[in-house]
């Protein structure tokens, strides 16, 4: 069997929980293929990259997959492409802010997921779950974590998916889907890797 190492973000930007994780920790052990290897990153600008680098060192997995929130996206988003950029509009968990620098001095501006994205929202879709292709990973740690993770383990499938807020954390008129349709879109997603 196939080991897949996924993550998903501890709470933050003022949270008590972060759907990302929430959905991990209830996806079950094994998937198709696949079984997980479940870890929770702190939302640090590096330390959370150099924290899936050292698991992935030590677990040598096929796939990597990662989870983070994206407060107001209304469907679970497989992200295409991660940039070279750290812009911060709050700080992250260890009170860092980074503005307008590089995620790698010096390397390309951007990679593209090496996991099946289009393949990953259908099954999604299928599902009977909002699902999209997004375009944008952000600026903030989601996005520093996937581009390291491409820039550093060129040979491993990974990918990032984001999932909107869950209903408690939502404010009024703010998207939001409840946790167990965003475990079944993770579960549909890992289907097809």
């Amino acid at each position: 069997m196939k080991k897949l190492l996924i993550t998903g973000f501890d709470p933050f930007g003022g949270e008590c929980i972060n759907p990302a994780w929430e959905a991990v920790k209830q996806l079950p052990d094994e998937i198709g293929a696949y079984r997980l290897h479940k870890v929770q990153i702190p939302t640090v600008f590096g330390v959370a990259a150099q924290s899936v680098l050292d698991v992935a060192k030590k677990e040598k997995p096929d796939a990597i997959l990662c989870i983070g929130q994206a407060g107001g996206r209304a469907a679970v988003t497989p992200e295409y492409v991660a940039i070279n950029l750290r812009h911060a509009g709050i700080c992250d968990n260890a009170g860092k802010q980074p503005l307008d620098e590089p995620v790698v001095k010096d390397a390309p501006k951007a990679y593209f997921s090496t996991l099946p994205v289009r393949q990953m929202e259908k099954a999604i879709e299928v599902a009977g779950i909002r699902a999209a292709v997004s375009y944008s990973a952000g600026t903030f740690v989601c996005n520093d974590v996937l581009y390291t993770l491409l820039h550093f383990l060129p040979n491993t499938p990974t990918g990032f998916v984001h999932v909107p807020f869950l209903p408690e954390q939502a404010k009024e008129g703010v998207a939001c889907m409840p946790l167990s349709e965003v475990v079944r879109a993770l579960e549909s997603a890992i289907q097809v890797l």
